[in-house]
């Protein structure tokens, strides 16, 4: 468990040290002393509840607090059902793009947790990024989520580069718990 003194609680809430202080001794921000001290420590999850709860940005703590998802389609039913079952307040942020280009300067820019590639945007080009995504090694361990199309046909590939398919339709709350559960096992949500 981390653990952050008031000095750099009030780093990260560009606020006075003293500031920390009384909200930890008002009882707003929760924490411990250190026995036989007067010296105070935040728990990290505290402090990004405190961040969360009073509308304050989370600044250098995003990354480790916030599981990014990244989905890359065109279909507006799915994409409106997943910001519903992946809710910001609950630890989400997603983000997304209609092509592969708009994929690729995403991903270089919001660092996604997880991507879900919508294979109905053309199976060539939702290949295309898949492999792209696994040829790059700064995305060798981010989670890889393909959405088939029901079509009636079979789609032949190489699956070893992904972690999940899902066969449309499907149930956005079945996507949104297997997300939760794949980067849950990485990162520690809050």
């Amino acid at each position: 468990m981390k653990v952050f003194t008031t000095g750099q609680v009030a780093k990260i809430c560009k606020v006075a040290p003293r500031t920390v202080s009384k909200w930890f001794d008002s009882g707003r921000l929760k924490g411990y002393r250190i026995p036989g001290s007067q010296d105070r420590r935040i728990p990290r999850e505290y402090l990004i509840r405190f961040l969360k709860e009073h509308g304050m940005p989370l600044g250098d703590l995003e990354d480790e607090a916030m599981a990014k998802v990244l989905l890359v389609g065109q279909d507006q039913v799915l994409i409106e059902n997943l910001k519903q079952k992946l809710p910001v307040d609950r630890s989400f942020k997603v983000s997304v793009a209609a092509s592969g280009f708009e994929a690729g300067i995403q991903a270089e820019s919001f660092h996604p947790d997880c991507i879900i590639v919508d294979f109905s945007i053309g199976r060539v080009e939702a290949l295309q990024i898949c492999q792209n995504l696994r040829r790059n090694p700064e995305y060798a361990e981010t989670i890889l989520i393909a959405l088939l199309p029901d079509d009636g046909g079979s789609i032949s590939f190489d699956r070893s580069s992904i972690n999940e398919t899902f066969k449309k339709p499907f149930d956005a709350a079945l996507l949104a718990e297997r997300i939760r559960t794949l980067i849950g096992a990485r990162k520690e949500l809050v």
